[in-house]
């Protein structure tokens, strides 16, 4: 049995977009929007073990992806991680 996991993305301007709508990260961190609007950007991956499960308002759009880091973008080291 293939473990591998291929999480897919449409947000081509995200520094782990790769061809193929394909996400190159490591790990990701999905959240809800109102999570997502008010923590920063320090908040991701590297913490998830740390925080407290969140309930959307039952549909997709409620969710965000607090992974993403523009393209070109100062940010690739803000949460201690290196973005490669």
């Amino acid at each position: 049995m293939n473990n591998q996991q291929h999480i897919h993305c449409i947000i081509d301007d995200c520094h782990y977009y790769a061809q193929g709508n394909k996400c190159n990260a490591k790990e990701i961190l999905v959240a809800t929007d109102e999570f997502g609007r008010s923590q920063p950007d320090q908040v991701d991956c590297e913490m998830a073990a740390e925080l407290s499960p969140q309930k959307t308002d039952g549909t997709c759009m409620d969710t965000c992806c607090k992974t993403y880091v523009p393209k070109d973008s100062s940010k690739t080291n803000v949460d201690g991680v290196k973005k490669l």
